[in-house]
């Protein structure tokens, strides 16, 4: 397929065109003429040398000649007035009038700006730049400056999120930031210690400059091309599943990524490798694309493993397997100064259509159901259990209250009874051994004969009904009761002592018999040592009453004729006989 220009029949301007059978047969116009390259080719010209008007086939450039004097017709000097210049995306040779803003592209239809690529060829021929720059658009990873040859004292303009190397021989020399650097042999020493610079800022030095880009590619898709094999150990089946996502990637050591994609290469070609003069995200991604794909597959069934995930609730770890697939891409990133600062799984294809999936998602909806309901049962026996616990609190402090109530009844009984006692001038002592005696005197006991005090405790027994007709008595005087209380003490005094065993409790009981309380288990108390006033104060220990200042009283004793000594009662506690007989 060979190249030739020819004219616009609509506007005169030159265009290239191709011959061939693959050749384009329609180029548009920069004039908006879409010339028709089969019929448009062929033109009429005045021929130089015989002033004859003749047509021509524009195809065959210089060698056309005049049908009448065979004389070269000349368009040699029409096509001098275009110039030459390629394609920033295809690289495609292009031609153009000085003189002509813009151009399409005939192979890839990108619309060229004419100075600026005449500019940038006669920068290229001269191999002389003074102001070094970037010119790539932001979907490109990698753009190398078409001009290879630069003089000391070049201004090399860096934008933000960019980095300017100095490669030569395979050897990624000096870097630059952002910002307008002028190329001196202080700010570039590895390239002067790699080359001699020469000391004349006109003196041209050899060497490439690519502007690496910072930004970070964002929504770059990915997907296993094929299924990953996992082992479920729950159930014991082997199920296949699928992975897709996006990712995003950025720059993360601009030498390490011009050496491994680069590498020695003289230029970068390739219509899948350059993108405006450089290389782009696509190319960038198809590069790596077989690395995450191998990588995931080679480590999702691991990580799924290692975090015990069910397979059937994979969902809800996919945030997970994220960040540990993303973990280790990146290990293998960093040999080529990548980094990948997220990686997104985004769906995760389970095989809906395999029965063993099927059966197992069977299983699991079984046993999900089992678990809830052996959790409904056990909640409901932990509120029975907390309700009888509750239910027994209740009762037992119910109880209390009601026992403390009592005893407090109790109490304020037993200090009433005690003032009643104390105004009529009686302790409580004497008060019972008064009741207790006068009862047995109605039923017959003495208190003497055989068995004396057995006898009179058996008796004592049927004294409980007869005890309640003495509350007249205490209504009675103290001087109307005197010879009543003499007699009744004496028989009384056997019978006392066996009933002050008994004992009664805070909690309301009364008439206790053993040791401890039988309603709330409290222990009897210990017999208190000491005497009672006749006021009606009990238990003290000192010379005198607390409460009224009474002097302790002597005890005054006196013997039995039947051997007992020490009787403070009237009579003999032992055979009964009355005091002074």
């Amino acid at each position: 397929m060979a190249k030739f220009v020819m004219e616009c029949p609509s506007c005169g301007k030159y265009v290239q065109a191709s011959s061939g059978f693959f050749a384009k047969k329609k180029i548009d116009c920069v004039c908006g003429y879409i010339i028709n390259v089969k019929t448009d080719k062929v033109t009429s010209t005045t021929c130089s040398h015989c002033g004859n008007t003749v047509v021509y086939d524009q195809s065959k450039g210089d060698d056309a000649k005049c049908p009448v004097c065979k004389s070269p017709i000349g368009i040699g000097n029409a096509k001098s007035a275009a110039v030459n210049f390629y394609c920033p995306s295809c690289a495609c040779k292009l031609s153009a009038v000085k003189g002509t803003q813009s151009v399409t592209c005939p192979l890839c239809d990108t619309e060229v700006d004419v100075a600026k690529a005449i500019t940038k060829e006669e920068l290229k021929n001269e191999g002389i730049a003074s102001v070094i720059k970037y010119e790539g658009d932001n979907e490109t990873f990698i753009w190398k400056h078409p001009i290879e040859d630069f003089n000391l004292g070049s201004q090399l303009i860096v934008h933000e999120s960019q980095e300017a190397i100095f490669f030569r021989d395979g050897r990624a020399l000096d870097l630059f930031g952002a910002g307008r650097h002028t190329l001196e042999t202080q700010n570039i020493p590895l390239l002067e210690k790699a080359i001699k610079l020469p000391l004349n800022v006109d003196t041209m030095f050899h060497s490439e400059v690519y502007f690496i880009n910072m930004t970070t590619h964002m929504g770059i898709k990915w997907g296993t091309d094929s299924k990953v094999r996992l082992f479920d150990p729950a159930s014991g089946l082997h199920i296949e599943i699928g992975a897709c996502g996006s990712f995003n990637l950025r720059v993360k050591d601009s030498r390490k990524l011009l050496l491994k994609v680069v590498g020695t290469e003289a230029e970068l070609g390739g219509a899948d490798m350059v993108s405006n003069g450089g290389i782009g995200t696509a190319y960038m991604v198809g590069k790596f694309k077989a690395l995450v794909m191998n990588t995931v597959k080679s480590n999702l069934a691991r990580s799924i493993k290692d975090n015990n995930i069910d397979i059937l609730e994979i969902d809800s770890y996919i945030d997970v397997l994220s960040q540990n697939l993303g973990t280790i891409i990146n290990q293998t990133l960093d040999s080529y100064g990548l980094y990948m600062p997220e990686f997104y799984i985004t769906s995760i294809m389970t095989p809906d259509d395999d029965p063993n999936f099927r059966r197992l998602k069977e299983q699991f909806a079984e046993k999900t159901l089992r678990v809830r309901q052996e959790d409904i049962l056990k909640a409901e026996a932990q509120a029975a259990q907390q309700r009888k616990i509750v239910e027994a609190q209740t009762a037992a402090q119910l109880e209390m209250i009601g026992a403390q109530a009592k005893a407090e009844a109790y109490k304020m009984q037993a200090f009433a009874e005690a003032e009643e006692m104390r105004a009529k001038g009686y302790t409580y002592q004497q008060e019972t051994a008064r009741m207790v005696g006068m009862e047995a005197m109605q039923n017959g006991i003495t208190g003497n004969g055989e068995g004396g005090g057995a006898g009179a405790l058996g008796d004592v027994a049927g004294l409980g009904m007869a005890l309640g007709a003495m509350g007249g008595i205490m209504g009675m005087t103290k001087d109307a009761l005197n010879p009543i209380m003499n007699d009744s003490s004496a028989i009384g005094a056997g019978v006392v002592p066996t009933m002050a065993e008994a004992w009664s409790c805070a909690c309301g009981k009364t008439g206790i018999t053993s040791k401890f309380c039988p309603e709330c288990g409290t222990k009897k108390p210990e017999p208190q040592a000491g005497w009672s006033c006749a006021c009606g104060k009990t238990g003290i220990m000192s010379k005198f009453c607390p409460e009224c200042g009474a002097k302790k009283p002597e005890p005054q004793t006196w013997d039995c004729s039947c051997g007992k000594t020490g009787i403070t009662s009237k009579f003999c506690p032992e055979c009964g006989n009355k005091k002074g007989e």
